[in-house]
């Protein structure tokens, strides 16, 4: 097994045990967490790998998981909203391939099943647009500062609802529309047993001047844009709790040319903890070099 253990703010004492089968276990102050999500109540960071490229360039299953990483620092709570729409889903894809759902063709459960994720489903669709538009200055800010230039970003969510206005409506009017588009595609549910409409099948468009990153950016455009959305998260959750989380940089200067490297390494660090792994010294600057602490592995 190994041990982490860590001190935030020089009063809550963290420990995590890693064991080599098994789940693993976070304590907080000596006393065992009941719920892992809980973790996020103590400490927050914004982590940086070479990886996240995939959430500007590749699929939607990727902006999605960042998305929910975003707000559920924001919203602790937003964990146990995912988990509960994953198990309806998995119950619900269940049903339909059971017997009894062979035998009965009744509609009640389905009925239920429908109540209960449009309930759901309307309040993770609300907490994700309303992340989206309080980074988005943010990422407006850091692209700017990043790209050198005056290009129009923009971010948009792309849910499957139907007749919703950008200014957003009442719970109760979304899980409606919801309800109904649900019923709308059981038909073709009932023949393959899944769930084509919902959460996890959203998306979150990102545009250079109206144009889409993912599909025609180049590859500059796609790692700033990432920088950005990245140190955007980073800013929003120090805004919003008034500390910030920190930052991880996971060998990430290597994907950056020389000019982005300087901006991003003069950005960091002045406000938060920083953390940068790295396989050569020789990209970074002598005077960052010397402010930092090197720890050789």
């Amino acid at each position: 097994m190994a041990v982490v253990t860590g001190q935030v703010d020089f009063k809550d004492d963290l420990k995590l045990n890693l064991f080599r089968k098994g789940p693993k276990k976070i304590y907080v102050n000596e006393s065992i967490l009941k719920k892992q999500s809980e973790i996020k109540n103590y400490i927050r960071s914004v982590c940086f790998s070479s990886n996240d490229i995939d959430i500007v360039k590749s699929e939607p299953n990727y902006r999605r998981i960042w998305i929910d990483k975003v707000v559920s620092q924001l919203e602790p709570v937003y964990l146990d909203l995912i988990s509960r729409f994953n198990k309806l889903l998995k119950q619900r894809s269940h049903y339909w391939r059971s017997e009894s759902f062979q035998k009965n063709q009744s509609s009640d459960i389905v009925d239920s099943f429908d109540i209960q994720m449009s309930i759901i489903s309307t309040r993770i669709f609300r907490r994700r647009r309303r992340a989206l538009l309080r980074i988005k200055p943010y990422v407006e800010y850091w692209h700017n500062h990043l790209s050198k230039s005056k290009e129009q970003i923009g971010i948009n969510y792309l849910s499957g609802i139907q007749n919703i206005s950008l200014e957003g409506e009442e719970e109760d009017v979304i899980s409606q529309k919801i309800r109904e588009q649900l019923l709308n595609q059981r038909p073709i549910e009932a023949l393959t047993g899944k769930c084509h409409f919902g959460p996890h099948r959203d998306d979150i468009e990102f545009l250079i001047n109206d144009i889409s990153v993912r599909k025609y950016g180049s590859s500059g455009q796609q790692r700033t844009f990432i920088l950005a959305l990245k140190m955007a998260e980073l800013d929003l959750l120090t805004k919003t709790l008034n500390e910030p989380p920190i930052l991880i940089l996971d060998d990430v200067l290597a994907e950056l040319d020389i000019t982005r490297q300087n901006l991003l390494l003069n950005s960091v660090g002045k406000d938060c903890q920083c953390f940068i792994s790295a396989t050569h010294l020789d990209k970074f600057n002598k005077s960052f070099s010397n402010s930092s602490q090197m720890i050789y592995l």
